[in-house]
């Protein structure tokens, strides 16, 4: 997928950014070309290789045909938690976090959502509740051109139901 500067993409667990620019650097006598991207949540900055992008997990915001397979996932009512440990729960929702996959983040936001209906999270399944929320809603919000609030509200509804 190629991007131009002004276009939104996707960099996995930082959530979605806007390429700023395209920088050509030389790294080890070889001349290589760069997205700059900023995080619009933490104003971050990343460079990343244009012809390791897609290894990378850089992707295009969610398209608004994926969005009811999106809402899919969040209204299923069976969660697939095991009796494992928190720790091991955790890594397990952080390998699909890291993915960018806003399917698979959605499936963490879900089960955790669910999982603390029964039992205290951990600080960490807290944390990562609220960044999978926030993954979540900052996407949906510009890939429906909604103000994020009205976003939130709705994913509220869905997994609470």
């Amino acid at each position: 997928m190629d991007f131009k500067v002004g276009d939104n993409a996707v960099y996995p667990s930082q959530g979605v950014a806007e390429v700023v620019g395209i920088e050509q650097k030389v790294i080890s006598d070889k001349p290589q070309r760069f997205y700059v991207l900023r995080i619009l949540d933490s104003d971050m900055r990343i460079l990343v290789p244009i012809d390791r992008a897609a290894q990378v997990g850089l992707r295009g915001v969610i398209g608004s045909d994926e969005i009811d397979d999106l809402m899919e996932i969040l209204r299923d009512k069976e969660v697939r938690v095991d009796k494992q440990t928190w720790n091991r729960r955790y890594r397990g929702f952080m390998e699909k976090i890291k993915t960018g996959s806003l399917f698979e983040v959605a499936e963490v936001y879900r089960d955790l959502y669910r999982l603390k209906t029964t039992k205290t999270l951990s600080f960490g399944e807290r944390r990562m509740l609220d960044t999978a929320k926030g993954l979540i809603v900052k996407e949906l919000a510009i890939a429906g051109r909604t103000p994020e609030a009205k976003v939130e509200r709705e994913l509220e509804s869905l997994v609470s139901n």
